[in-house]
């Protein structure tokens, strides 16, 4: 369940990846639309950081197979978990690929689906494997 976990996180990745580079194609920051949609720069900032944190714990709970790295990738990865949902639901806010003053938004909705479909994914596997270090 280990592996299937880092599989499944490598794939949030990617996808988390693919909109980070479109998103700073179309701008970034300073693309960002009127304020009931824009999206907080440190949660912007800290969600794709804190993800691959929370990817280099569970890499050192692989590597050592010592149980406090998998709680600690686990610890980040709710962090992380919370910061998405609170992108998603601005997205939402949005219209979900249009934004307020009606500007295209540069995350495509299937993009977005399979980013938060393998991220729910990942935290059930990274959950239920976390549970199992301490058996």
């Amino acid at each position: 369940m280990d592996v299937a976990a880092l599989v499944a996180w490598a794939l949030a990745a990617s996808a988390g990846g693919y909109l980070l580079v479109r998103w700073l194609a179309a701008a970034g920051l300073r693309g960002q639309p009127a304020k009931v949609t824009r999206h907080p720069t440190l949660v912007l900032v800290s969600h794709p950081a804190s993800a691959v944190l929370g990817l280099c714990l569970w890499l050192g709970h692989l590597v050592t197979g010592r149980d406090w790295w998998a709680w600690a990738a686990f610890g980040v990865l709710i962090a992380v978990i919370l910061q998405g949902v609170m992108l998603f639901s601005r997205w939402l806010v949005g219209g979900g690929g249009r934004h307020a003053r009606g500007n295209d938004q540069p995350f495509p909705g299937v993009a977005v689906a399979v980013h938060a479909l393998v991220a729910v994914t990942t935290f059930v596997l990274v959950f239920l494997a976390t549970l199992e270090t301490g058996r």
